[in-house]
């Protein structure tokens, strides 16, 4: 028991999603005692009949560390739902399932998970008694309590897109994943394009202001509200999304080339300019884009993708920019790294 207490005590301090995933599978093989032979947290990605998993850590019994899924795999290799009964059944009853014959399996909805959008699958080679299913409920219970803990601190609380406090770790994390994904190319893997890359976009909404001036905040509030909502149906599971303050808002996503992430961009800004906001009516964005380049910088990325939202402010709005292609065609004149840097905070 008190190694167990003190297992927690080490997951409560955590404060990375991926090292708090590999504690809870980890922890739930320890407090065990051996019962548990395998434990693998998924992530349900996806709607309707396309909702796949996406393992975030995978442990066996004798193994020293978990394993997980490139959170920027490809989508289309990530296994259905369906092809999993049991996660089935407990996504659909948002209830724990268990099957009656060996191997002995548990698929564990996440508690207070909309949609229930996380599961926790154990097995073992004898069905788990009351007191070992408690411990791990518990388990899970601090585990989606830390999970609550980290969306309050780095998530915007209006729009619940990503806050710009945590951009600097997700910037570098995602430029040392796809070098690390370059350097091991396996012969299962697909040749990458010589284009592709992390992109960086910076969104701003077009004349906002008039918007507050003329209707109000509450009304001003609600169009980020609903654009935040635009973005998240614009973009994949993988891309991550924030509101850096005001009408600003960034995207970081990989593409395997310029044109698909000029497309990504694109789909969304038409979205905003035809959907039809509630007493606002038409409202349009302004986007600049850039592709991360090596040894780059959160300001320096950055920089270059606000000077072509710049552009695409100061030469009629509504539409996207990309820095590279802006300074290629001489419209712009290309800064040295050391005067792109911009203080993010």
């Amino acid at each position: 028991m008190n190694a167990l207490v003190q297992s927690l005590a080490k997951m409560s301090g955590l404060r990375d999603r991926d090292a708090l995933d590999f504690a809870l599978v980890q922890l739930v093989l320890d407090c065990s005692e051996g019962a548990v032979q395998s434990a693998c947290l998924v992530r349900v990605v996806g709607e309707g009949d396309d909702r796949r998993c996406l393992t975030l850590a995978r442990l066996e019994a004798g193994q020293n560390e978990p394993v997980r899924d490139v959170v920027w795999t490809d989508w289309t290799l990530l296994p259905h739902v369906t092809d999993y009964p049991m996660r089935q059944q407990a996504l659909e009853r948002v209830r724990a399932v268990h099957s009656k014959g060996a191997p002995f399996t548990g698929v564990l909805p996440l508690p207070g998970v909309p949609g229930a959008a996380a599961l926790l699958e154990i097995t073992s080679t004898e069905p788990l008694n009351a007191r070992t299913l408690d411990l791990v409920q518990g388990v899970l219970q601090t585990y989606n309590n830390l999970l609550g803990l980290l969306d309050y601190g780095e998530k915007d609380a209006l729009t619940e897109l990503l806050n710009r406090k945590t951009f600097d770790g997700a910037f570098f994390k995602a430029t040392a994943d796809h070098r690390t994904e370059d350097n091991n190319q396996g012969p299962d893997r697909r040749v990458s394009s010589p284009d592709e890359g992390v992109w960086l976009a910076v969104l701003d909404i077009d004349h906002f202001k008039r918007v507050n001036d003329n209707f109000g905040h509450l009304i001003g509030d609600e169009v980020l509200l609903l654009l935040a909502r635009l973005m998240r149906a614009s973009f994949r599971f993988h891309d991550q999304l924030y509101r850096f303050g005001g009408e600003e808002f960034v995207i970081l996503m990989r593409c395997d080339s310029v044109d698909h992430a000029h497309a990504a961009l694109e789909r969304l800004r038409l979205r905003v300019q035809e959907y039809a906001f509630p007493q606002v009516g038409t409202i349009t964005v302004s986007i600049g884009c850039s592709v991360l380049l090596p040894n780059d910088t959160p300001s320096g990325a950055f920089g270059r993708a606000d000077k072509a939202v710049y552009h695409a402010k100061e030469h009629g709005r509504n539409q996207v920019c990309n820095y590279q292609a802006l300074v290629a065609s001489g419209l712009i004149v290309e800064q040295a790294a050391e005067n792109m840097d911009v203080d993010l905070f």
